[in-house]
């Protein structure tokens, strides 16, 4: 087994801006995004842990580099953080430069200038006159910051710049204008200046993991994000490609190409969502793949320019039918209607193991297989997931499996590929088992919409009409309260916790009538229920002649039965 090789420790700013060490952000990571939210929280955290009599430090959170010798690292995350701190310094020295004219000891003003530029930024070369900056931005930022902002230029251009440069100069501007506030009554604001740059040089520090390579750094990604830290492995992936593209030393015009259709492709997932559609979009192509392992899976099987752009092709190729399908009510107005209405369900279920399997067919079938299939998986989720809660990890196999049939043309008919779902389709008497003893709290929304869904379907089954699941007019009703009251002194204490939650206990009736009978006793609520619109609630009323947690348990093994016909996929009976 290979050895993953990273270190961890923690590091003060002043320790990582010292001895020589070099940052530089890679060519095409994405550019300098802090605004003023950003900014105002930094500065507000550097005078908390800056202020007089304070002694503790301040946490700024994980930097994760990347180095073969210990001296030049790439920052893989974390160069917002760096950069905005760097630019805050350079605020200090231009602070200092301006105090030339104004005070008498000019020379300590010099030899404080120089030394936190040598300390903090890097030097000027003395032949040339060019900077050296201790710190590298991508090649959308670097001209700026290093030609205009390192060399403190006054004034600033402003004309014919990038939004991510203007950004950089808008922070600097900002640092600066906070910094003359801040130091308006000091006696020495030289001293000032210093005093409070290496104060929170001392006291800001990183956790810092330093890595060798970018397998390594995709690990930590990984690790750290399922502790809840979110990292910037969309980043990771795209540096990869493109250095894919800079070692075979291609043209820049295709390195522009790329990097345009990149972040095409960003704006529209948002860069939080690229390693799923990623893992997805491989995964309809190609084996199942775990999370851990989808970047080296990339790493080892896209090895040359022309697979490069042949991943970023398929990945255009599935990203209209991906979005259309986690955010239907957004991007599915194109699809026919009966199609967008089984994505809306998929949705609301919460399922997405089928998602590559999906991406496969819609790229192999024709409208109507593909709408056919599309409601079948919705049936399948709906037992398996819904009301089954069966193991993800199994069917994601038999999704992924299916998939690759699709792809290699084994499967060709929605009969194809429903059979080579057979195994992760909960056959009926599994399926009424497991309805009969279902519960949903229905205080989280997505819970509530499933449970008018089910009641509607149910009620289409008995009546021949399907209530609109969005129609406000349209309430879920639990017949015994969740909140019990009285009249319900049958239902014990944890007879009214087991049984308040059960399908068996909600109807559908309308608002005005809900919000009418709030907790009352079953009595009241039956003559209600014998006047509904809904033949499944009126039902109830003239079969039920008392509430009981029997009676629940009685009326849910009922809609078991009626929910086996409803929630079918006849290919597979």
């Amino acid at each position: 087994m290979a050895v993953t090789r990273f270190r961890t420790q923690n590091e003060t700013y002043r320790k990582l801006m010292s001895n020589g060490l070099t940052y530089s952000v890679p060519r095409f990571q994405r550019d300098y995004s802090w605004t003023e939210d950003e900014w105002e929280d930094l500065w507000h955290d550097i005078l908390a842990a800056t202020a007089p009599g304070e002694d503790a430090a301040h946490y700024l959170g994980y930097l994760v580099l990347r180095s073969e010798d210990d001296r030049h690292f790439e920052i893989i995350d974390g160069q917002q953080r760096l950069t905005t701190l760097s630019l805050l310094v350079l605020a200090g020295l231009r602070r200092l430069q301006k105090l030339f004219g104004e005070v008498e000891d000019q020379d300590s003003v010099r030899r404080r200038l120089d030394s936190l530029r040598l300390s903090y930024i890097g030097y000027e070369d003395p032949v040339t006159l060019v900077s050296q900056p201790k710190l590298r931005l991508n090649r959308n930022n670097d001209a700026y910051y290093r030609n205009y902002l390192v060399s403190i230029a006054d004034p600033l251009p402003k004309r014919g710049f990038k939004r991510s440069e203007h950004l950089l100069r808008k922070a600097f501007e900002w640092f600066d204008a906070r910094l003359r506030t801040h130091l308006q009554d000091e006696p020495d604001p030289g001293r000032a200046i210093a005093e409070l740059v290496s104060d929170m040089s001392d006291r800001l520090f990183f956790t810092v993991i330093t890595v060798t390579d970018e397998l390594n750094a995709y690990t930590v990604f990984e690790t750290l994000n399922a502790r809840g830290v979110r990292l910037s492995a969309t980043d990771l992936l795209k540096n990869y490609l493109f250095a894919l593209l800079h070692r075979e030393q291609r043209h820049e015009t295709e390195l522009r190409t790329l990097d345009d259709r990149w972040d095409r492709l960003l704006d529209r997932i948002g860069a939080e969502s690229v390693p799923d559609f990623t893992r997805t979009h491989w995964m309809s192509r190609h084996p199942l793949v775990r999370r851990s392992d989808l970047f080296k899976t990339i790493r080892k099987q896209v090895t040359t320019p022309a697979a490069v752009f042949e991943l970023l092709r398929n990945m255009e190729t599935d990203l209209d039918p991906w979005l259309a399908l986690i955010r239907p009510q957004n991007h599915a107005a194109d699809w026919d209607p009966a199609i967008r209405r089984n994505a809306e369900l998929l949705y609301l279920f919460g399922v997405r193991q089928p998602l590559p399997l999906l991406l496969a067919a819609h790229r192999r079938l024709d409208a109507n297989a593909f709408r056919d299939l599309l409601r079948a998986i919705g049936v399948l989720s709906f037992r398996y997931n819904v009301i089954g809660n069966g193991q993800t990890s199994d069917q994601e196999r038999g999704y992924s499996a299916a998939a690759q049939q699709i792809e290699r043309g084994k499967y060709a008919s929605v009969r194809d590929i429903l059979g080579g779902l057979r195994t992760i389709y909960p056959d009926d008497e599994e399926f009424r088992h497991a309805f009969s003893a279902k519960s949903l709290a229905v205080g989280k929304s997505r819970n509530m919409r499933v449970a008018r869904y089910l009641l509607g379907e149910i009620e289409h089954q008995q009546s021949g009409v399907r209530p609109a699941l969005d129609d406000p007019s349209i309430s879920l009703e639990h017949v015994c309260p969740v909140a019990g009251g009285s009249g319900w002194e049958h239902f014990a204490e944890p007879d009214l916790q087991a049984m308040a939650p059960r399908l068996g206990n909600m109807v559908l009736l309308k608002g005005r009538q809900n919000r009418a009978l709030r907790n009352a006793p079953w009595e009241t609520k039956k003559h209600v229920y014998a006047r509904s619109g809904f033949e499944s609630t009126r039902s109830l009323a003239e079969t039920a002649d008392s509430w009981t947690p029997e009676a629940i348990v009685g009326r849910q093994r009922v809609m078991a039965k009626l929910a086996t016909s409803v929630w079918r996929i006849p290919q597979l009976d």
